[in-house]
């Protein structure tokens, strides 16, 4: 890692520490993005309704209510997956240094059409940053294709009108950067920021590679690289971040919770070292308590290999929440419900909503039980995606329906098909 990069991070989180700022996403907006070809919308801004309120909903402002959990439902390829990798994307972009200016961006625009392959692919997130009662609305938005960014932006609202922050056009593989009035910044370091901007990398990745310091833009950055963690998907391993996490003993209480409530026969977790020839590695040893033939009770340790898929998927995902939960941060989720027993998934989402503070969850899941759990899911933290005859994928809200108080069940509306989302069989 560069000196420049070091010293944002290490300033961004003193930064955070000092000022106990709370940091909140509301709004995901994409477009002609994987399956997604039309102008699509998550949002995490709470309705008016204090059903489960005091669980599901953060109040940053008196005006500004954000949800901790979105969970989207719909049929195999009909687009849940590629949400996921939609957030994962921005995330990644955000900070990612190229290594020259032919690098490919990896954008992955909407394939099953003549035009879209070659139009521009758009997102912003919407965030809010809150000191004392105070909370600020904050966009960050790009329009990027394969080779270059063609625009980029970062607004926030002082009040009811948006002022800039910086704004950010490429013409002729050349970066044209204006920064906000309100900036305190040299003009030496905005040349050297604007030079270090390559066609096809953020604003951010370029002030990270400038030994400068901007508060207004740390603030950001911070929150967008420390805070939105990597997407977890059925095929990222999780297992040594979790090796790591149990080392501190707070988490590694939290999630022994977990793994108790998946194998009722788990009275331990320890994190051993071993040495090798290629160095040390780190392993995890998982202590059965079982019932002796003599009476009394025996103890057994082994390692991760013989534990089953879905301890260890627990395993991870306990990690992960826990570390969002500590940090406050913004994780997403894809296919939760892989290798889990169902009321561990419903275990998993109570618990979150009633421990975390600040930190948000982005599901997708195929189990409609969660619907059946009235006193589980708030309406409006509901979504659907749906793929049309053209390969189109749409998101769309259960707070669209109409009648949704006269339904008697949710789960069995969604079965039959009143929510659409379903497979077409």
């Amino acid at each position: 890692m560069q000196y420049s990069q070091s010293k944002t991070l290490i300033f961004g989180f003193i930064s955070y520490l000092c000022t106990k700022t709370t940091d909140m996403i509301a709004e995901i907006k994409f477009k002609n993005m994987y399956s997604f070809r039309d102008e699509t919308v998550l949002s995490f801004e709470a309705d008016k309704s204090e059903d489960m309120a005091s669980y599901h909903v953060v109040e940053l402002a008196p005006d500004v209510r954000l949800l901790k959990v979105a969970i989207v439902y719909g049929a195999n390829a009909s687009g849940k997956s590629n949400i996921v990798k939609a957030c994962d994307f921005m995330k990644s972009f955000i900070t990612h240094t190229p290594l020259n200016k032919a690098e490919q961006i990896g954008v992955v625009p909407f394939l099953l059409d003549k035009t879209t392959p070659t139009q521009v692919s758009e997102f912003s997130i919407a965030f809010y940053i809150a000191k004392g009662d105070k909370a600020t609305r904050y966009v960050y938005s790009a329009s990027l294709d394969r080779s270059h960014v063609v625009s980029e932006s970062l607004i926030f609202y002082p009040s009811q009108q948006p002022a800039i922050l910086f704004e950010r056009t490429t013409e002729n593989n050349v970066s044209a950067i204006k920064f906000g009035a309100k900036l305190k910044v040299s003009n030496a370091a905005k040349e050297e920021i604007t030079l270090k901007c390559l066609p096809n990398m953020s604003v951010f990745a370029a002030y990270m590679q400038v030994n400068t310091s901007i508060e207004e833009i740390e603030t950001v950055l911070n929150y967008l690289n420390e805070r939105m963690m990597p997407a977890v998907t059925p095929t990222v391993s999780l297992n040594a971040f979790a090796e790591k996490t149990i080392k501190e003993e707070i988490a590694k209480d939290y999630i022994l919770r977990y793994l108790q409530e998946a194998d009722f026969n788990i009275s331990n977790i320890s994190s051993k070292e071993q040495e090798t020839k290629n160095g040390k590695i780190n392993y995890t040893l998982f202590q059965h308590q079982v019932a002796a033939h003599a009476g009394g009770t025996d103890y057994y340790d082994f390692p991760e290999m013989f534990e089953s898929d879905g301890t260890m998927r627990t395993f991870g995902l306990a990690a992960h929440i826990q570390h969002i939960m500590k940090q406050n941060a913004f994780l997403a989720i894809d296919e939760v419900d892989n290798s889990l027993h169902p009321k561990l998934i419903e275990y998993i989402i109570e618990r979150f909503l009633k421990e975390s503070d600040q930190a948000q969850l982005l599901l997708t899941t195929h189990y409609d039980g969660l619907l059946g759990e009235e006193d589980l899911l708030r309406k409006d933290t509901i979504w659907f995606t749906e793929k049309d005859a053209e390969g189109v994928s749409t998101l769309y809200p259960l707070t669209d329906f109409k009648g949704l108080n006269r339904i008697s069940s949710l789960q069995k509306a969604y079965k039959f098909g009143k929510f659409g989302a379903v497979p077409n069989l």
